[in-house]
């Protein structure tokens, strides 16, 4: 750090990020409070509501590659900062749709938004923090995405009593909007041109020449695209992504209307989902960067699949779902995040957005299968019970593709 600035630059851009993240998983993951009141309103199918998220989906997996490799090439300064305006008008938009062709042009207007809020959001984060001090930069960061979800249910009761279902959209657009101003001022793409060296770095950054075959440098994403562990990580994170979705994006449906509770129980378990998940990123992280990731993606993975199946055991019984939920989310929140340092941990820094974004699709292609999976056995079944079967099925696939990683030799 250059001399005479007391405060690291490397706090300022996970501050910034912090909020991206908080606004931008406010607006993903607080659809599913949103979604019981959409299908009243609107007179759509559980189906749907499904298409409506995988729109998002679609447009955020399909373009978020482009994402990380803009990200590598531009700075994440810029890709950020436009991509929250664009956040911003979906959102906004999402509070005037009438039917399901508006909610899907408009929500899918969010996911290309959206685009800049994960993988450019992580890389820049783990450029600003040494590789020992990553697993609790993350961990920090992704507090934002579990207070975002809590935040929202505990909120969306009170607009839906006070407004209407509609504002909940309205209001987030407005803090994405304000986090554009955020991101042009106060983010800042690398250390290196900002007179930093990542926080928690002790030694001086080495200057290591491209050519230089012991650090990887020479390595293109193409050399990545052939090693088992970019192909074993990437499609645990497919199947992880099914099970996480499936049950995170029905949840407060399942309580609703198979389970009978109140609007407040109902958005109450997104409250205990969010604390969960607050807690897990701040010791899970910080945990994985002394046991490593894989070994901390494996506890997640089994834990989360047995929770899944004690879910369809637990009945209606409230505190039980609760604690449930909490213990499940306490793992869940950390295991997006563990994904992305793992594109870190694996692959040279130089090709980490890159590796992240071509990830993506793979997330994506899980969570786009259960929403329409599970949309269409609920609408069939009349409950969702075989979806969550399938969704704990797919955590315990999620494990076993873990199982034979190991870090290329570069």
């Amino acid at each position: 750090m250059i001399k005479g600035r007391r405060l690291h630059w490397a706090w300022i851009v996970l501050a910034v990020c912090f909020f991206n993240v908080f606004i931008n998983y406010s607006i993903r993951l607080g659809y599913s409070l949103v979604l019981p009141e959409m299908i009243n309103d609107l007179g759509i199918s559980r189906t749907d509501s499904g298409t409506i998220y995988n729109a998002y989906l679609i447009i955020y997996v399909t373009l978020a590659p482009l994402a990380g490799i803009l990200t590598d090439r531009i700075g994440a300064r810029k890709v950020i900062a436009a991509c929250s305006l664009i956040l911003a008008c979906g959102s906004g938009l999402m509070g005037t749709a009438d039917n399901l062709l508006g909610a899907c042009i408009f929500f899918g207007l969010a996911g290309l938004g959206s685009t800049g809020m994960w993988t450019p959001i992580v890389t820049v984060v783990q450029r600003w923090f040494s590789i020992r001090r990553r697993g609790m930069a993350l961990g920090i960061l992704s507090v934002g995405f579990g207070l975002g979800y809590a935040n929202m249910g505990l909120v969306f009761p009170w607009i839906v009593n006070n407004f209407s279902w509609r504002y909940s959209w309205y209001f987030l657009g407005a803090g994405a909007l304000i986090m554009v101003a955020a991101n042009g001022l106060l983010l800042r793409s690398d250390p290196d041109s900002s007179g930093y060296r990542p926080w928690g770095e002790e030694n001086p950054i080495e200057v290591i020449p491209m050519e230089n075959p012991e650090h990887g440098s020479f390595l293109t994403p193409a050399w990545a695209f052939r090693q088992s562990a970019f192909w074993f990580i990437g499609l645990s994170y497919l199947f992880i992504a099914y099970a996480v979705y499936g049950f995170g994006t029905f949840l407060i449906d399942f309580a609703r209307h198979q389970l009978g509770w109140s609007l407040e129980h109902s958005s109450f378990l997104a409250t205990i989902s969010g604390i969960g998940q607050v807690a897990g990123v701040l010791i899970i992280l910080p945990l994985s960067d002394y046991i490593g990731r894989k070994k901390t993606l494996l506890l997640a993975h089994f834990v989360i699949t047995c929770i899944l199946a004690a879910v369809l055991l637990a009945g209606d019984t409230r505190l039980v779902i609760y604690a449930l939920v909490g213990l499940m989310s306490f793992f869940m929140g950390a295991v997006f995040p563990l994904y992305g340092a793992s594109a870190g941990d694996y692959f040279p820094k130089h090709m980490m957005a890159t590796i992240m974004g071509v990830w993506t699709p793979f997330y994506g292609l899980g969570a786009v299968m259960v929403h329409w999976f599970t949309g269409i056995l609920r609408d069939t079944q009349g409950n969702y019970i075989h979806a969550f079967i399938l969704c704990a099925v797919s955590a315990f696939m999620a494990f076993l593709l873990m199982l034979p990683v190991k870090k290329p030799k570069y």
